[in-house]
């Protein structure tokens, strides 16, 4: 991978221009997506493990097996990962969506001010991605909410511009002690949704992306935008995800799961079941 970089760059550019695409959404129009995105803001811990996510050769390999699994859409991640599983021909057939800000650095004095630093939209239709993801998370005793807000509606819009999607993960967030504290209670994620539902000038491929909280039925309620539920940093049994996961797909709004560390760092490090186990509760008999 290396040696393609240093000596014949050319050939990323080239690899994207003639990857097999595929629609955004199959027959049953649900999607399972891969999340490999959490590097690039600093988030390299899984359980008790700080730097479990730290070498690239083990990431990358446990990407290319997830994305290979049948029932596996597609994938998320920054420029640098995509480039790498694109030039091992992991992208091929696959939805691939470009995460746009990381630059809320986890753990930073500025997390909350989450600038774009990644994919821009220009660059997400140059590169035949099918679509922008971004973090927005909404802290109303920080003044970097503000700019995220506004950066976040410009992507929206750019996005739109051109047909893709646009995948908003929202959060109604607080600062307690220096750090950031996500809140994961339904009324507080209602009112994450209504605030991001109404970015852009057009929310026509505006896409949310969700935590599974509680009263999942009430919260989906609070919006119409087609909806992905995230796996979130695992804690506990897989088990317990699982059920979580397949109880929250039968609400009818929720169209699927982008699933990252949960299904890449399983215990027992079989990701291929991981991942098969997801593939099922998502596509079902479909598969």
């Amino acid at each position: 991978m290396s040696t393609v970089r240093a000596g014949a760059a050319h050939r990323i550019g080239e690899a994207w221009d003639a990857r097999r695409r595929r629609p955004l959404l199959g027959d049953d129009g649900r999607l399972l997506v891969v999340a490999a995105d959490h590097p690039a803001r600093g988030a390299l811990g899984v359980r008790q493990d700080a730097m479990a996510m730290a070498s690239r050769s083990d990431f990358l390999d446990r990407l290319a097996t997830a994305v290979s699994r049948p029932g596996v859409d597609g994938v998320l991640g920054t420029a640098d990962v995509l480039d790498d599983l694109l030039l091992l021909g992991a992208l091929e057939g696959k939805v691939v969506i470009g995460s746009m800000n990381r630059g809320g650095l986890q753990g930073a004095v500025f997390e909350l001010d989450d600038r774009f630093t990644g994919y821009t939209a220009d660059e997400i239709a140059a590169r035949g991605l099918e679509g922008g993801k971004m973090l927005t998370r909404i802290a109303l005793g920080d003044p970097g909410t503000a700019g995220t807000l506004e950066a976040s509606a410009r992507a929206i819009t750019d996005l739109a511009a051109r047909g893709l999607m646009a995948m908003v993960e929202p959060f109604w967030s607080v600062l307690e002690d220096g750090r950031v504290r996500n809140l994961l209670d339904p009324d507080s994620t209602i009112r994450s949704i209504h605030v991001a539902s109404g970015l852009g000038a057009s929310s026509a491929h505006t896409w949310l992306k969700l935590p599974v909280v509680d009263d999942l039925p009430r919260v989906m309620d609070a919006t119409t935008l087609p909806t992905l539920l995230l796996g979130g940093d695992p804690q506990g049994h897989p088990d317990d995800s699982y059920a979580a996961w397949a109880r929250a797909l039968e609400i009818p709004a929720v169209r699927g799961l982008v699933v990252g560390r949960a299904l890449l760092y399983p215990p027992g490090g079989d990701v291929a079941a991981a991942v098969d186990i997801a593939a099922d509760l998502v596509h079902g008999a479909r598969r």
